[in-house]
């Protein structure tokens, strides 16, 4: 790791103070040139540990870039993973508060409910779908307390700093059909997602890594050197197989899973 502690308590704080004023910082790839995948981690790490102190209660996990578009754009050649806390839960078509946010987009996923405790390292897809309760349809929101591009150099945001960013994670809607992970082949789940009535974009789950649960497995032997593992009942967010659609006040966004339903949620 090449930042210090109090360098890695200081950008958390910093985040920590971006979200709640709604406020974005500079990149902390260009305020750190040397930072790491480790130091973002635990730059994230620092700052759930801020929101937890303050009464925030985990309740899961989210995996991002798992396409191997993403992964070859950012120039990595694995996924990155992210928090979920008790406060980033909203109701399938309630309203998602637009003046607690910055700049939003939603994905479509698919989520994994715990039945199970599961750990690394060697665990599989195969463990997963065994360890697993259902897999229910979600939408994502995400933000971005750092921004994107950088007023003076054009500098664009690195995975660093996406990292660090909880994995820019929001919030999460829950929704659809849930379905037991054997009774269909996830791979071929699919959604159409509606902006306003408008179809924006299309995927299949197979974009998440072949298979979704392959990308659940990759988290619980992640998180296995830090004596972390997938709790029961914790929601696992497994990456998203669409382009992330912007989203403003007054927006309503629906993703169709066809015979799992329809997830949405209107930003107000």
């Amino acid at each position: 790791m090449a930042l210090t502690s109090l360098e890695i308590s200081g950008a958390a704080q910093r985040l920590h103070h971006a979200e709640k004023t709604r406020t974005q910082i500079r990149q902390l790839s260009l305020d750190h040139p040397a930072i790491t995948i480790d130091d973002s981690y635990a730059i994230q790490k620092a700052w759930i540990a801020t929101k937890t102190g303050e009464g925030r209660v985990v309740r899961g996990h989210k995996i991002g870039l798992t396409s191997k578009a993403m992964q070859s754009a950012l120039n990595i050649d694995e996924p990155d993973s992210g928090v979920l806390l008790d406060d980033m839960f909203f109701a399938d078509g309630g309203i998602v508060p637009t003046d607690r946010f910055i700049a939003t987009r939603v994905e479509a996923e698919l989520a994994f409910v715990m039945k199970t405790r599961l750990s690394g390292p060697d665990c599989t897809m195969f463990d997963v779908l065994n360890a697993t309760d259902f897999v229910v349809p979600a939408l994502e929101i995400l933000d971005t307390r750092v921004e994107r591009v950088d007023a003076a150099t054009k500098a664009t945001r690195k995975i660093f700093d996406t990292i660090a960013d909880n994995a820019a994670n929001a919030g999460i809607v829950l929704g659809g059909r849930p379905m037991r992970p054997l009774e269909t082949d996830l791979r071929w789940v699919g959604a159409m997602c509606h902006r306003n009535g408008q179809l924006e974009e299309t995927g299949l789950a197979a974009g998440v890594l072949n298979h979704p649960a392959t990308s659940v497995a990759w988290l619980a032997n992640k998180i296995a050197p830090h004596g972390l593992a997938l709790e029961p009942g914790q929601v696992v967010l497994a990456g998203s197989f669409i382009r992330p659609i912007e989203t403003r006040k007054g927006d309503t966004i629906q993703a169709d899973y066809g015979p799992w339903g329809t997830v949405s949620c209107y930003f107000g």
